[in-house]
């Protein structure tokens, strides 16, 4: 196995090749990465800036847990004001940030409101063709649970944080049955062609669902392989502290091999391409599927499949060429973000690895590509933290 290490910046990209295996094939510390460089025989190389960005006022954020790009290529950071420790609160900033690609801070706003009920813990941000901002929480399975409330409801703001819709109600999920609330939604892209929002419906639920996207209106949804999605049977009381916080659920036994489960786990990303295919992250049982709009099943790919944390499906973002080649996955327990050629699905490589120096990760949540290419990734506790990656073009194999 030989690499390629792009330095620059701080950051050291590495680029796996070696002999092929089949499409969608995992990969893992010992395995063989399918070649699956562009049609040229190059592939995506990033260089972390490491002053992005500029946060004003003295403000401190939380734990940042996802990100989005709208369609001026201004970057929205939604985090978790309630995780900042308390000698630090009265400098917290509000917990839907705004910037400029270059990180210069242009608005901010969000938070609890008698107008609406605003996450107990913020999870996803969207910010749609239409600059209207979509906002979802995963409470309380979150990793910090704040309180015993469940996030059943999706939020749709404009970009000033004057509410729209607010999509479903706080505790009233009934199940993947539902289709009026959610049940702690990890993410949602809306679709332009279509108007529709097609929502990862995500930690309670085991579902992809879409929506009108002005309305709410229940249009369809699907579970794995285009399965009909099941409530999963639910955990046993912890009986002490540090056991599984209230309304968690079983997570299906990982599995090393064969097609995986046919339920998912946790549905924790949604991303839909240009040519209208819709790719599902299913967080903890390593892999990403591929739909139709309408909900029909294509394909699927496992990302580091044997790793030591199952968690390798986090977050999704398209290449911003016009064929958008290349889907990265973040690898939340491993420290990486996968690059994968959306043609064949075949991972090609990845760069990052755990730890907390600029260009590497701990707990890399969603991510997000603006137009010229450019990666973000939103980090977690205890990364905490938001990042820039510059893309720097298209770099041939390694010969050596």
């Amino acid at each position: 196995m030989r690499g390629i290490f792009l330095a620059g910046a701080g950051l050291a990209v590495m680029l796996l090749s070696a002999g092929c295996s089949g499409a969608g094939a995992g990969v893992g510390a010992k395995e063989e990465v399918v070649n699956g460089q562009d049609e040229s025989g190059r592939i995506p190389s990033f260089e972390v800036d490491p002053n992005w960005p500029k946060l004003p006022n003295g403000w401190v954020m939380g734990d940042p847990s996802s990100i989005s790009v709208d369609r001026h290529q201004n970057v929205w950071i939604l985090h978790r004001p309630r995780t900042i420790p308390a000698d630090k609160k009265e400098h917290a900033a509000p917990a839907v940030l705004e910037f400029d690609k270059a990180g210069n801070f242009v608005r901010g706003w969000g938070g609890p409101s008698d107008e609406y009920e605003w996450p107990d813990t913020e999870h996803g941000i969207y910010v749609d063709y239409q600059d209207n901002v979509w906002i979802g929480g995963n409470n309380p399975t979150a990793q910090l649970r704040l309180t015993d409330r469940s996030d059943d409801m999706l939020l749709k703001f404009t970009s000033t944080g004057r509410l729209i819709s607010q999509f479903g109600h706080r505790d009233k999920s009934t199940g993947n049955a539902d289709t009026v609330n959610l049940h702690m939604p990890a993410d949602v892209q809306v679709v332009e062609r279509t108007n529709e929002a097609v929502v990862a419906d995500g930690y309670g639920n085991r579902r992809v669902i879409v929506l009108d996207a002005d309305t709410g209106a229940f249009k369809r949804m699907w579970g794995a392989f285009g399965n009909m999605p099941l409530d999963p049977p639910p955990a046993a009381p912890a009986p002490a502290p540090g056991g599984a916080p209230a309304g968690a659920t079983t997570q299906p036994k990982r599995d090393f091999e064969g097609p995986g489960p046919p339920q998912w786990g946790i549905v924790h990303a949604v991303r839909v391409s240009n040519d209208g295919l819709v790719y599902v992250a299913d967080r903890g049982n390593s892999r990403v599927q591929v739909f139709t709009l309408d909900g029909q099943y294509q394909t699927q790919v496992f990302v580091n499949r044997q790793d030591a944390n199952p968690a390798t499906a986090c977050g999704l973002a398209l290449s911003s060429d016009p064929r958008q080649q290349f889907l990265y996955v973040s690898d939340f327990g491993n420290g990486h973000v996968w690059i994968v050629n959306r043609k064949t699905l075949a991972v090609i490589g990845y760069f990052g690895e755990k730890g907390p120096e600029p260009g590497n990760f701990r707990n890399a949540h969603h991510i997000a590509t603006d137009a010229d290419g450019n990666l973000y990734t939103a980090e977690v506790n205890p990364g905490s933290r938001v990042q820039k990656f510059v893309f720097k073009g298209l770099k041939s194999k390694a010969t050596d």
